[in-house]
This record gives C-alpha cells, sequence and structure tokens, in this order.
C-alpha cells in the first residue's frame, strides 16, 4: 500500500508538472478560462462599435455606402494615376470591411437575429457591388488609366496588376457591352442566385422511400418516418454491404426538377461567359490562375491518370481480395463499396485508433508546436490577447496576436475551435478584414476568424485531437499564415485573395509538417504523464494514409474532369450521360444505373471550373516541402524565402512566379503529375 500510495503521488506530482509548464499559448486553450468584463463597454463584434447589436449591421452598411458614393466620385473626377488604383482599392475595402465580417457572423454567430441581420446585409452588399460592376463611368476612370501609356509607365508592378485585376472585374460583368447586352448580364446572375441556392438546398435534401421496400434487417440503419425511410447520405463506412449499396441507389435517384436546374445553372453559366467574350465558362473561371486555361487542366488530369493507372489497378484489386473477405455475394468492388474496403485494408494492415493518438494531441499542445514552428521557421509568435466586452460571439473563442521579433504586431487571429449547437460542423478560414497600407502611411491589420468543430474541454480534460483534426489544425493555420504574412500593399490582393489553385498551397504544405516526427516530436506529449508520442506511431499513421491513395486520388481526378466538363463547350445531352462517360474514362469503378452523383456534387456551385485546384496545389505543396523543407522542417533561411517568394504578395503577382521563385525553377505540368505521383510511394520523412 504505501509503494501505491507513492506511486501515485508521484503521478500527481507529474500531472501538475506538465500542466505547468504550458506557456500562455498553450494554457489559453488546455488550461486558462477568460473572463470577460461584463461591466465595461460592449465594444462591439470585432471592436467594430455598430456591432454591439444585430441593428448596427445596418449602421454599418449605411457607414460604408456612403465612404463609396465618396469614393466613386473621387474616382470618376480626379484624373488617371496610381491614386485612381488607391482609391478603388479604398472603394473595395470599404465594402469588404462590412461584406466579409457578414459573411462569417450569419454562419457562426449562435444568436439568430445577428445571423439574420448579417445574411441581409450580406444581400444588401452584393447588390451594391453589382450596381458598381455596371457602371460605365466608374469603369471608365480605370480604362482612362490603363489605357494612358505614359501613366501606366509610372505605375510600380503590383499597382499596374491590380489595376488590371479590378478591370477584369468590370469585363466578367459585361461593362464593355451595349446597355441591352449589360442587362442580360445582369439578369444571368441574378438567376443564377437563384439557381445557386435551388442547387445547394436540393444537394442536401434526404431521399426518402416506402419503408417496405427495403429488406426488414437494415431499416434500422436509416431514418424512419411513418411508413417512409429517410436516406440523407451514403452510409459509405457501414460494414453491411447491402446498406452500402441501398443508400447510395437511393440518395443519388435522380430528382427531375434538380437534374433542371443543373442544367439550367450550366446553361447560364455558358451564355454568361460568351456574352462577355469567352470560349466556355471554364476559359473565364481560369484566366489569371496557375493553370490558365481549361486546356491545361484536362492536360494536368490525362496525365496523372495515366501515370497512376497500375497504382490505381493494384488498389482495387487490393479492394476486391478484401471483398472476398467479407463472403459478398458480388465480387466486384462498386463505388458503394470504395470508401469502406480502403478502410478495411487500413484497419488490417495497421489498426490505426485515434483513440491511442488523441492523448498526446492536446489542443494547448498542438498550438505550443505551431507556435514553435512558426517561430523558428518565420520568426513570428502568437501571444494571447483578453478579449473586451462584447468583442467576441462565443466565450470559448481566443483571440491571439501574431508578432514578429523585429517587425511587431502583424495581425489578429480568432480561433472558434470547439463545437457547439447550431455551428456549421466544417473547418474553414475566413477573413474579416484585409492588410493594406493606407493613406496615413499605416498598415491595417489583417483579422481573420480559423473555424473549426473539435471536442469542447471537459472538467479537467483539455480538448484532445485526433490524427485528423491536428492534420485540419496545421491545414487551417497555413491559410492564416498566408494572411497575416501577405503584407501587401491593396487589401484586393491581400492573403488568400489570389487564385483558387495557388490559395491552397500554404494549407496543404503545412500537413507536410503536421506529418514530419521531427515537428510532431516537439510538441506530442501525453496530456496527463507527459511521455512524447514515439516515432513508431508517427510513422505507423503516415504509412496507413497511403493505404490505397492512387485509387482515392483517381477518385478525385474523375471529380474535376467531370467539373470541367460540365464547364466546358455544350455537350447537347444530359449531366448523367455526361457523368456516366466521364466516369468511365477517369474512375475505375463502373456508373450505377439511374443515380446521379452530379446532383450531390455541391462543389459545383463555389468551385465551378476549379475543383482540379486541390490536386494542383497538393502538387505544387509537394515539390515545396521536397525540395526546401525535408532537409529540415525549422531552416529558418528557406523560412524566409518561403515568405518572401509566395506569403508575402497574396494575390498581387502571378501565381506561377510566385513557385517559381520559391522552387527557382519553373515547373511543368509534368512536374506537377510527377510531385503527386512521388507522393504516393515515398516515405517524406527526413533521409538522416
Amino acid at each position: 500500500m504505501p509503494c501505491a500510495r507513492l506511486l501515485l503521488q508521484r503521478s500527481h506530482a507529474l500531472y501538475r508538472r506538465t500542466v505547468n509548464t504550458w506557456s500562455a499559448v498553450g494554457a489559453a486553450f488546455n488550461v486558462q478560462h477568460q473572463r470577460l468584463e461584463h461591466l465595461k463597454k460592449n465594444v462591439g463584434l470585432f471592436g467594430v462599435s455598430e456591432l454591439s447589436s444585430p441593428a448596427g449591421f445596418q449602421m454599418a452598411l449605411c457607414q460604408a455606402l456612403r465612404e463609396a458614393e465618396f469614393l466613386v466620385h473621387r474616382a470618376c473626377t480626379h484624373p488617371p494615376g496610381a491614386g485612381t488604383v488607391e482609391t478603388f482599392d479604398q472603394l473595395s475595402d470599404s465594402l469588404c470591411k462590412v461584406a466579409d465580417l457578414a459573411d462569417f457572423i450569419k454562419v457562426a454567430h449562435p444568436d439568430a437575429a445577428f445571423r439574420e441581420a448579417a445574411e441581409k446585409t450580406c444581400v444588401d452588399i452584393g447588390t451594391v457591388v453589382e450596381i458598381l460592376n455596371t457602371n460605365v463611368d466608374l469603369c471608365q476612370s480605370l480604362k482612362n488609366l490603363l489605357e494612358n501609356e505614359a501613366v501606366l509607365a509610372t505605375l510600380d508592378p503590383d499597382t499596374r496588376r491590380v489595376a488590371e485585376l479590378f478591370m477584369l472585374d468590370f469585363e466578367i460583368s459585361g461593362i464593355h457591352l451595349d446597355e441591352s447586352k449589360r442587362s442580360k448580364v445582369v439578369a444571368l446572375n441574378v438567376k443564377l442566385l437563384d439557381l445557386y441556392n435551388e442547387f445547394l438546398s436540393g444537394s442536401q435534401l434526404p431521399n426518402a422511400i416506402e419503408k417496405q421496400v427495403l429488406p426488414e434487417h437494415i431499416r434500422h440503419c436509416f431514418s424512419i418516418d411513418g411508413n417512409r425511410i429517410q436516406i440523407g447520405g451514403l452510409h459509405a463506412d457501414s460494414p453491411n454491404e447491402l446498406v452500402r449499396e441501398a443508400a447510395y441507389k437511393i440518395f443519388l435517384y435522380p430528382n427531375t426538377s434538380l437534374l433542371l436546374c443543373l442544367d439550367e445553372l450550366l446553361a447560364c453559366r455558358h451564355e454568361l461567359a460568351t456574352l462577355v467574350g469567352y470560349e466556355s465558362f471554364a476559359h473565364r473561371a481560369l484566366k489569371g490562375t496557375m493553370a490558365k486555361n481549361p486546356e491545361n487542366v484536362m492536360k494536368f488530369l490525362k496525365l496523372l491518370t495515366e501515370k497512376l493507372s497500375d497504382r490505381t489497378s493494384k488498389d482495387f484489386m487490393m479492394m476486391k481480395e478484401m471483398k472476398k473477405k467479407t463472403h459478398s455475394t458480388n465480387p466486384e468492388v462498386m463505388p458503394w463499396d470504395h470508401a469502406y474496403l480502403s478502410g478495411a485494408i487500413r484497419t488490417e494492415k495497421f489498426n490505426i485508433d485515434p483513440s491511442v493518438y488523441s492523448p498526446y494531441f492536446s489542443l494547448g499542445a498542438c498550438m505550443e508546436g505551431l507556435n514553435n514552428l512558426f517561430t523558428q521557421l518565420l520568426g513570428v509568435s502568437f501571444q494571447t490577447v483578453q478579449p473586451k466586452m462584447g468583442e467576441l460571439w462565443s466565450e470559448d473563442v481566443r483571440k491571439l496576436a501574431l508578432v514578429h521579433e523585429t517587425e511587431g504586431l502583424l495581425g489578429y487571429i480568432y480561433c472558434d475551435f470547439f463545437r457547439r449547437p447550431d455551428k456549421p460542423h466544417q473547418d474553414c478560414h475566413f477573413t474579416i478584414r484585409g492588410g493594406r497600407l493606407r493613406d496615413d502611411g499605416v498598415y491595417q491589420l489583417p483579422v481573420v476568424v480559423l473555424m473549426l468543430s473539435l471536442p469542447p474541454p471537459s472538467g479537467k480534460t483539455p480538448s484532445l485531437l485526433t490524427p485528423s483534426m491536428v492534420e485540419n489544425l496545421f491545414h487551417e493555420m497555413g491559410h492564416a499564415m498566408h494572411s497575416m504574412l501577405g503584407r501587401t500593399r491593396y487589401q484586393h490582393v491581400t492573403g488568400t485573395r489570389c487564385p483558387t489553385d495557388f490559395a491552397e498551397v500554404p494549407s496543404i504544405l503545412m500537413e507536410y509538417f503536421a506529418s514530419d516526427y521531427r515537428v510532431v516530436s516537439q510538441f506530442a506529449r501525453h496530456y496527463q504523464t507527459g511521455e512524447p508520442l514515439s516515432e513508431s506511431l508517427v510513422s505507423h499513421l503516415c504509412e496507413s494514409k497511403r493505404v490505397c491513395n492512387a485509387a482515392d486520388t483517381q477518385l478525385q481526378i474523375f471529380y474535376a474532369a467531370l467539373d470541367q466538363v460540365y464547364h466546358g463547350k455544350p455537350q447537347y445531352r444530359s449531366t448523367t450521360d455526361i457523368l456516366r462517360e466521364t466516369q468511365e474514362k477517369f474512375y475505375g469503378l463502373p456508373y450505377v444505373y439511374d443515380t446521379a452523383w452530379q446532383l450531390r456534387f455541391s462543389h459545383l456551385v463555389g468551385y465551378g471550373a476549379k475543383y482540379y485546384s486541390y490536386l494542383m496545389s497538393r502538387a505544387v505543396a509537394s515539390m515545396v516541402w521536397r525540395q526546401c523543407f525535408l532537409q529540415d522542417p525549422f531552416s529558418r533561411m528557406m523560412g524566409e524565402r518561403y515568405r518572401r517568394e509566395m506569403l508575402a504578395h497574396g494575390g498581387s503577382k502571378e501565381p506561377m512566379l510566385m513557385v517559381q521563385g520559391m522552387l527557382q525553377k519553373t515547373p511543368t505540368i509534368e512536374d506537377f503529375v510527377d510531385a503527386l505521383v512521388l507522393d504516393l510511394d515515398a516515405n517524406l520523412k527526413s533521409p538522416v
């Protein structure tokens, strides 16, 4: 008994010692509970005084509109010069500061009144932007600048690029067309907004079927509503093959009205693109991107498919062998089997149990790890900030300042990390205020929100993250660093306001750091004992991620190719026929009769013609990791180059020029493909 008591005392002492060694950043997420000063003045959301109540959105909107009116007048009456671009950027900033904030609050605020006020503000700002984009006098002031060679020669490259980007916004809105065609463009944009809402809403709705249609022994797996069964997802991870098959066929059963909605949506996009002078919607969407045009995207996807062919076939053969072990009546691997069988193979080979890892990944430890990494790489660190009354939308939000060792304060990151009722279950980065150089020479500091869906702390147990949650945290923090370190002169191109196929590079690059034991070993400690996470467990995890990775990548290629075909030249056939043909070319599993997966492809709205971006960004991130950080993930020299060549410019520089500066060569489509293939084969740990 004395020995047991001594052991218990030692473990308690170790627990206290471990907790007490948290830095201020770690403690903010693991130990401390902030108390807001309720008796002090309400400073309003994000410190915007008007937003101490929902009614304040209307006040903020009115103020932004007054500023916009003044700036439009100034742009239209002053002679062309660098000041013209600065005025345009101020105009953009005055509207974005309200629109971006409202765009976040409408989805994240727990108070419905705030959400509704923010939603209305988003609609109102959208209407104003539509009017400004068709303001002929405003466009002419910019055209006077871009057509004046003498004045143009005096502009620095960033100013000239931003002027061209503003002009592109006008052209996309059909400003160069006659009045009747301009009206048509406006009408199409209004119609598209309705079609987007209809499609997004329909893509989330469950499908219902009479209860007696399904075998009795699987009905309990679904939601039963009287005599009908509601199926609202694919149940892709169910071990019961019949459940997976039923869910796939019923959830993806064609909805006639939604098929018509998608047809109309694609037709309107094509008409809009051709009206303003583009060959297709894809050509319009890809202007200014790394890929540059749809032809390059399809070349990338086809070449990647060819290079992965043998590996993909092997993955599907492994799935087929695994399916034999399940004693299935259908020996062929079907689309509803992909996720389950790849998971089963992963479990059989590695048996990764997230609960084994979570105690080593307390949120505070992960934040300390990120802080140490950024300090070594970039010379920046987090500092906890006590929020003021009314500044936050939820008391569990944490506020961080990002401070550079010589440059001082760079911006603010609000960390909305924990699950709560009515909060969207999604991980994302929101720009609340973009950075820019103001007229008085002071830099307007960027403000962002990172929103995650992590388990909240409970009692003495901190928030414990699974490996996938850690990867997501690192991913989103990559976006935050892009916003914080993109020190652009103009907010129109600040941080993540850059082409989609480049915007994901900094975030995906962070995933490589999150998988490297040299990085993980600096922070992964058991929250109770202080024991470090073993290298073998991290290696095990990394190896498991490569199981069936070729087949998983091929599925993403199929989605990207389908997106390109839908947004290319009109096919004059059904979207389902296009789906069937594209699936045969770009996926190894057969199309299932009477299904319409495209009706669940909600990315068609937000990522129209750009779904390939994730694959291309991953290729660039892989090349940057392997060439610049694999040897030493803490290299300050490479960190400084990364900031100088890639993060600092936001969207003020052509993306391929930034990649070229980082890699010190211009990569080809073939290089992108080779990087992705190498990822599947190679262990990207350090060779030392």
